[in-house]
């Protein structure tokens, strides 16, 4: 059974920054690629950033140069390390990892950026 759990979200002024964790739990076997998504009110999930089991990352435009995601195998977590954070990136995060077409998400954390 796999399981991810995300963990890191909370209220941060423009400007800021947080660290979004993704402890996945159970048997993986490569290839796989584990991202962020993210769903602000109102608006579909979009694709934030993607990591490959071999280490090649993707960024979305809006958040390149800001965010960037990361993977402690040694742990079974990926990050995401989010700087200079906007109120546009207010959003429920969420974690997905595909494994070989079987797909799986998290619970989601909410991240708000407000003054």
């Amino acid at each position: 059974q796999v399981q991810l759990v995300e963990s890191g979200g909370g209220l941060v002024q423009p400007g800021g920054s947080l660290r979004l964790s993704c402890e996945v739990s159970g048997r993986i076997f490569s290839p796989y690629v584990t991202g962020w998504y993210r769903q602000a009110p109102g608006k579909e999930r979009e694709l934030v950033a993607v990591i490959t089991s071999g280490g090649s990352t993707n960024y979305a435009d809006s958040v390149k140069g800001r965010f960037t995601i990361s993977r402690d195998n040694a742990k079974n977590t990926v990050y995401l390390q989010m700087n200079s954070l906007k109120p546009e990136d207010t959003a429920v995060y969420y974690c997905r990892l595909n494994v070989r077409g079987s797909v799986y998400w998290g619970q989601g954390t909410q991240v708000t950026i407000s003054s």
